[in-house]
């Protein structure tokens, strides 16, 4: 079984919405900070650790700078197909 958890990333600054198809599977909004800074979240199911480390290296691919990665919800269980 492959484990799918839910991730929320945040990223100073405004993601440019010419690189959204990079995080296809990921909900991205924009918000503040506290101190009213800009910053983008991005939520969304990440397959396992290679899938979440690879959106890690595009926010490092964009340089942006990365603020927080938190687990949001509970894990679900993908079964795999036994065809």
């Amino acid at each position: 079984m492959d484990e799918v958890v839910a991730y929320q990333i945040v990223v100073a600054g405004v993601l440019s919405d010419r690189w959204y198809d990079w995080f296809e599977n990921l909900t991205i909004c924009l918000d503040q900070d506290p101190a009213g800074e800009p910053v983008t979240i991005l939520n969304g199911l990440i397959a396992d650790q290679a899938a979440l480390r690879g959106i890690l290296e595009r926010i490092w691919d964009l340089n942006m700078t990365l603020l927080a990665v938190s687990r949001t919800g509970a894990n679900e269980v993908k079964e795999q197909d036994n065809e």
